[in-house]
């Protein structure tokens, strides 16, 4: 999965202005996040904590703007609790977003 980080970059250069310490805490603070959801959704097994999960990193993702993010939250809404299919592909893009 191909990741475009220029919107997500955009949006925190915007929070940050000149900040560079800022910038990078927002970043860490995104990237926890997201780690976070991904776990919850990777250990749900009932559809209660499943939705709540998605919902929160869909609310993650459209705070900042990343698109494929909402496209696989929005996913993951519509699949069962555990599916690996939905797991995999935010693993993957998790990947793709703290490599930079």
């Amino acid at each position: 999965m191909a990741y475009e980080a220029g919107a997500l970059d955009a949006t925190l250069a915007a929070a940050a202005g000149d900040d560079p310490a800022l910038l990078d805490e927002l970043r860490g603070a995104f990237l926890d996040s997201l780690s976070r959801q991904v776990d919850l959704l990777r250990r749900s097994r009932c559809d209660g904590n499943w939705q709540m999960a998605a919902l929160r990193l869909k609310g993650l993702a459209a705070s900042f703007q990343v698109w494929p993010l909402i496209a696989l939250s929005e996913e993951a809404l519509e699949s069962a609790p555990g599916d690996p299919v939905v797991i995999r592909k935010l693993a993957a893009f998790l990947q793709t977003v703290t490599i930079e």
